[in-house]
This record gives C-alpha cells, structure tokens and sequence, in this order.
C-alpha cells in the first residue's frame, strides 16, 4: 500500500471548470423531469436545437422546488430495440449533461425544461456524444443570450 505524500492533491476536478456558485457535478433527483405536462409541453411548444447525434428541446418555465434546469434524457424505441442499447445511450447522454453542466449554470439566467433526444442509427462512444453535447449547450447559451439582448 502506498503512502500519499503531503501536498499532494489525489481529487481530480475533470474538465478545469471555473468554480461558480453551481459548478459541483452531480445529477440530483431534483433536476429530473418528471411532470407529464411539462413533458407534452416540450415537444409542442419547445424550441429545438441540433448538434448530431443529439436533438435539445427546451422551454423556459418556472419550477416551485427552487431547480434552474431540469432534463430528460431520450432514446427512440423504433430504431434501438432492445432495452440495453436504449439504456446505454440514455447513460451516455446523462453522463455528458452531468460532466458539462457547469456550463449551463454559470451562464444562464432564468429556469428551462430540457430534453436530449438522441438521433443517431447506432450506438454512440462516449466521446461522440460529449463532444455533440458541449457544442449544443454553447449554441444554447449563445441563443438565450442573444435573445436577452434583443
């Protein structure tokens, strides 16, 4: 068994995000969406926005438990039979919107509703799917922030 020596640091912060006031990366029960309304509402009134292989339809709205943004994840059942492969890419997609979610919390103002809905014919590698979902959460902070300026 090794000994640590002192001043070393042995938790690694992935990624070198800045530290705001939201910036720890967990996944609480909290900021899963759950209402069926708001659900059907997403995928009525929502706007899109698509970086393949994923698909983001938000909807700004107010939640009473005090969350900024509350997610979905979705893998179609048409194209991905069985459950595993559906599974895999719904933790894919979680685990990429875990890993960069600090770029949503520090940027934004205002609470949204979230769904990624995944697009691809085959199963992703996790390094398609985190690239993918860094250049969709930037194109949405760029749109709600040019839309606060107008």
């Amino acid at each position: 068994m090794q000994r640590e020596k002192p001043g070393f640091e042995t938790e690694k912060t992935p990624l070198n995000f800045s530290k705001g006031v939201n910036s720890d990366f967990s996944f609480p029960k909290k900021e899963k969406l759950t209402n069926k309304k708001l659900f059907e509402a997403l995928f009525t009134e929502g706007k899109a926005l698509k970086e393949f292989p994923i698909k983001l339809i938000y909807l700004p709205t107010h939640f009473d438990d005090g969350t900024q943004v509350k997610v979905a994840v979705v893998a179609p059942k048409k194209r991905f039979k069985t459950a595993v492969d559906r599974n895999r890419i719904k933790r894919l997609l979680r685990e990429a919107y875990r890993l960069n979610k600090p770029l949503i919390f520090n940027n934004i103002e205002g609470n949204f509703a979230f769904i990624f809905l995944y697009l691809g014919k085959k199963t992703p590698t996790f390094n398609e799917v985190d690239t993918a979902m860094k250049k969709l959460l930037h194109a949405f902070i760029n749109k709600e922030s040019d839309e606060k300026i107008d």
